[in-house]
């Protein structure tokens, strides 16, 4: 990492994530110059936050596909030199999931007799960045965009997500814009996603408004945004629960008329219930 200087590095404006998997994950390609040898950092952005095992499979479908490239677009020429080289490949998961990862890392282990046959198996091993399982005063003390996205990507409830972005209010102030702007999309697109449609564009207008030094703005606007969900969500509820009431008193009352012998249709008329929903009622009776 020392030797990394950020005028080295080059995003590489394309992805190989597969068709199959285009709606569960992202990629993001780097390609590093250091030392006169390019080196690409493949990052597989698992969005779907689930362990899948064929990973490692996977994962080689992505690498030969960069490589593939990175070899059509070299003139023939050159790639016949005997000191032609593919770009080295270092690929990497991020993981949000609530369980572990538990798939196998490395690709000789998805091969059948990679226990005898090691020292001939196509391998490589790729790196984890498991989110959940970093620590909480680790990732505070890290005070960067990277580990304040991981620890408020840790929050499940809006209230635990609030005060997380309480904590980190002073190294969100401290950033620079656009530093703060990979925060807040990051945010935008979390948080939208637990808010009913109604209030996503609020949200919107919230995060793309605000400054790093209007953090405590934003953060106050975010909770008046959460809050309202809620009591939307309590007033949907309160609905539900009169709704199923009176569907519950209309059953009890259709027993009852059938009970005193009333025709199926009588009672339908009577409860407005469904000329199934009564018949089905009355065979319960009966039985």
């Amino acid at each position: 990492m020392r030797e990394i200087a950020e005028e080295d590095l080059t995003l590489v404006d394309k992805s190989y994530v597969l068709q199959d998997f285009s709606d569960k994950e992202a990629d993001i390609v780097y390609r590093l110059r250091i030392r006169g040898t390019d080196i690409i950092f493949y990052i597989l952005l698992e969005l779907q936050s689930t362990v899948d095992h064929t990973m490692p499979f996977r994962l080689l479908q992505y690498m030969v596909e960069v490589w593939r490239d990175a070899y059509n677009n070299t003139p023939e020429k050159e790639r016949k030199r005997k000191g032609f080289r593919l770009p080295a490949i270092v690929p990497a998961i991020l993981y949000n999931g609530e369980g572990g990862w538990t798939a196998r890392r490395n690709f000789r282990e998805y091969q059948l007799g990679q226990e005898r046959l090691s020292r001939h198996l196509l391998d490589f091993e790729y790196i984890l960045f498991d989110v959940n399982r970093y620590g909480e005063e680790e990732l505070r003390r890290q005070a960067n965009v990277i580990s304040s996205v991981f620890y408020l990507d840790q929050a499940v409830v809006p209230p635990e997500l609030i005060n997380r972005i309480r904590e980190l209010a002073d190294v969100l102030k401290g950033m620079t814009p656009e530093q703060f702007r990979q925060v807040t999309v990051w945010l935008r697109n979390a948080v939208k996603s637990k808010l009913p449609q109604t209030l996503r564009e609020e949200m919107d207008r919230v995060l793309e408004e605000t400054e790093p030094w209007e953090v405590d703005k934003m953060i106050t606007n975010i909770e008046r945004t959460l809050d309202e969900m809620q009591r939307q969500a309590r007033t949907e509820g309160k609905a539900e629960g009169k709704a199923e009431g009176k569907i519950e008193g209309k059953v009890e009352t259709a027993r009852a008329a059938l009970r005193e012998g009333l025709d199926v249709d009588v009672v339908c008329r009577i409860t407005g219930l469904s000329r199934e929903t009564v018949m089905e009622l009355k065979k319960t009776l009966e039985n």
